[in-house]
């Protein structure tokens, strides 16, 4: 009889994953779906795959695959200035704009087969992503080269990914959109009860006219 030992190895949770040293790459449903099996696994919950190849380029390609829970932090690319385009391919994010206070201006849904499925946004533009759908991913290209200490912009207001306030921050954020949701949903219905209830009026006032038309020809 013998004792097994066994040592637990520390697994490496990439960020990003090299693009494929081929002059062409394909594009295929096999390189998103390992992708997905990380961002599954890794603690935050998203991974990236780089289809360029130097951080040196001018265009940078890359799909990001998501899962619901990841924190985007809320940034900018204006120092220096760059373009960030995202599309949809898969599940479905909210795209959240800010005021530069930190005070929400807008949000947009994107996913695909819908008339929002991407979207373009200026280098001046705070901005997040919040993930709504498991194995959501979005395919983005934005200006290079890339610089780790200038990438984005980040904000005072805006928690750190990883520290202690960065998950009550997420949560505080789904849950003011969705009461944001949920009043424009009210407001929506209340709306369309109105519109019956003028077109019911006006359908009653308009048969009320003709029966008394009608009478007034029999009188006559």
């Amino acid at each position: 009889m013998y004792v097994e030992s066994m040592t637990k190895e520390k697994k490496e949770y990439p960020a990003a994953v090299d693009a494929p040293n081929t002059d062409v790459v394909p594009l295929t449903l096999t390189m998103v779906g390992k992708l997905l099996v990380m961002a599954r696994e890794s603690p935050r919950k998203r991974v990236i795959q780089r289809i360029h190849k130097q951080d040196s380029e001018g265009v940078h390609r890359m799909f990001n695959a998501m899962q619901p829970g990841t924190y985007i932090m809320p940034h900018r690319h204006l120092n220096p200035k760059k373009t960030e385009t995202i599309v949809v391919i898969s599940g479905a994010v909210l795209y959240v704009e800010f005021e530069e206070s930190g005070e929400y201006r807008s949000h947009t849904l994107l996913q695909p087969g819908t008339e929002s499925f991407g979207i373009d946004v200026a280098p001046h533009v705070y901005h997040t992503y919040v993930v709504l759908k498991p194995d959501t991913i979005m395919f983005e290209v934005k200006e290079g080269p890339y610089s780790p200490g200038s990438d984005k912009d980040i904000p005072d207001w805006a928690p750190r990914e990883g520290s202690p306030e960065a998950e009550p921050y997420l949560l505080e954020m789904i849950k003011h959109l969705a009461d944001l949701a949920t009043a424009a949903a009210e407001k929506a219905e209340i709306a369309e009860k109105k519109d019956t209830a003028e077109k019911k009026e006006a359908t009653e006032k308009k048969d009320a006219d003709d029966e008394a038309a009608g009478e007034n020809s029999k009188e006559q």
